[in-house]
């Protein structure tokens, strides 16, 4: 089965670079993670330690990537910094991929049960 996609002028070498940075800025578990529950709301370090259940100096480190990548920008609010998903075109990246992932895990769960 062949699928038809509409016809996307080709971008210029650093367009494709850049985005190749992104991806790979996205590409760890922890960093996925981070941007689903940005997605939700603002969140600071300890409210993520919380809720992804590892370490403050594991999230600060992927958050230091984040926001080199331009994925996520801090707002210093008193002494904690509040983090913030830039925009929502990479949530849906991130959503996007882990829908993905899961439906075709059900797909195959399914093919293999019959």
């Amino acid at each position: 089965m062949e699928l038809s996609a509409p016809a996307v002028p080709s971008p210029d070498r650093d367009a494709l670079d850049d985005a190749g940075d992104l991806l790979r800025a996205l590409a760890a578990p922890v960093r996925i993670a981070i941007v689903l529950q940005l997605l939700q709301h603002d969140r600071c370090v300890h409210e993520l330690v919380g809720a992804l259940g590892v370490t403050q100096p594991l999230i600060s480190q992927h958050l230091r990537v984040l926001k080199a990548a331009g994925v996520v920008h801090g707002q210093r609010n008193g002494r904690e910094i509040m983090y913030r998903l830039v925009d929502d075109h990479l949530a849906h990246i991130v959503t996007d991929a882990v829908t993905h992932v899961t439906e075709s895990r059900t797909n195959t769960t399914v093919s293999g049960e019959a």
